[in-house]
């Protein structure tokens, strides 16, 4: 079993910060890529970044470009979602995903991935 629990969710004003972690445990998997995926009320999960666990390439949805950075922590098999100029419309559960399985490099799709936490809210007010 794995699993993958995420925290550093919250409530911030807008233009303020955030900095998601991911923890993985479990037994071995490939790990080939994490993701950050998003969930707002009324509408479907969509992707916000991911990252190449062995090269550490990254790749973002282009509403984030610029605000939000993801990063890795090989030794700790953790990932980080940094979020900065947060804006009421970042507002959704963020899940973090891993093991890109069922697609190929960046992982925009939620079914790409084999693993997936619970999530953490973050609520962003104006």
């Amino acid at each position: 079993q794995v699993q993958l629990a995420e925290s550093g969710g919250g409530l911030v004003q807008a233009g303020g910060s955030l900095r998601l972690s991911c923890a993985a445990s479990g037994r071995p998997f490939s790990r080939n890529a994490m993701a950050w995926f998003r969930q707002a009320p009324g509408k479907e999960r969509e992707f916000v970044a991911a990252i190449n666990r062995r090269e550490g390439s990254t790749y973002y949805v282009d509403s984030v470009k610029g605000r939000f950075t993801i990063s890795k922590d090989n030794a700790k098999d953790m990932v980080f979602l940094q979020m900065n100029s947060l804006e009421p419309e970042d507002t959704a559960i963020y899940y973090c995903a891993a093991d890109l399985t069922r697609g190929r490099w960046p992982g925009i799709f939620p079914y790409e991935y084999e693993y997936w936490g619970q999530g953490t809210q973050v609520t962003v007010s104006s």
